[in-house]
This record gives C-alpha cells, structure tokens and sequence, in this order.
C-alpha cells in the first residue's frame, strides 16, 4: 500500500467496513470516527479499541459487523456523552444531527493521534 495512515471519517456503515477490512487486510493503520449526532460536548470524545466503546449506536453496529469479519480491534474516537433527543422527520423518525463544533474537533483528535502513531508516540 502506498498508504501510512487512513483517517475514516466516513458516515455510511458500508463503506466504513469496507474501509476498515481493506486497510487491515494491507496492514494500513486506521483510526476510525464514530457518530457524532446529538452530542455536544467535544470534552466527551475519546481515543480507543472499539471493545471498550459504550453508549455509541454506530460502535455498536460497526463491533458487531468487523466480529462477522473476524475484526475485534480497531482504534476509534467516539463520544461517551449520551445523546440529547433527535428531532423528529414528518414520519416520526428521528433525524440525528450534528452540532459545527464537534465533528471538527473529532477530526483534530484523529489527526493529532495518527501523527503520534506515525512517529511512535506511546501513548501515556
């Protein structure tokens, strides 16, 4: 691969997975984003294996289908505020939405953390 590091900021399910499995499979680092919907608070976000994320719908799906694929490890940042309620569409389904100052601060955490794995950082 030509690749040091991907940074997955991707939303749909799909193409995360597909993502994740090819960069493993070429034995590419990669730190992928979790939701970010209905959070608030950019203090909550935390760099992590995703076996240790709670409280986060996209972890949730994202662990269950990479154990599917035989995947039970991938470094993360996901939020551990819960969410305030969604806004709901003209059908009563919830519409998640995001707030400007938290995904950006998100991408900054995973930028911040390839950079350290690039030039092997330990972690504290």
């Amino acid at each position: 691969s030509q690749y040091d590091y991907v940074i997955d900021c991707i939303d749909t399910v799909a193409a995360k997975l597909e993502l994740v499995t090819r960069c493993i499979a070429l034995q590419v680092k990669i730190i992928s984003a979790m939701g970010t919907g209905n959070k608030f608070d950019p203090s909550s976000l935390v760099v992590t294996d995703i076996s240790k994320t709670h409280g986060c719908p996209l972890s949730r799906i994202m662990r269950k289908e990479l154990r599917k694929r035989g995947i039970n490890h991938l470094k993360v940042v996901y939020s551990t505020e819960p969410p305030m309620p969604a806004a709901l569409d003209g059908d009563g389904k919830p519409i998640p939405g995001s707030v400007a100052f938290v995904p950006p601060v998100m991408g900054l955490i995973m930028a911040g953390e390839a950079v350290k794995d690039i030039c092997g950082v330990k972690p504290n």
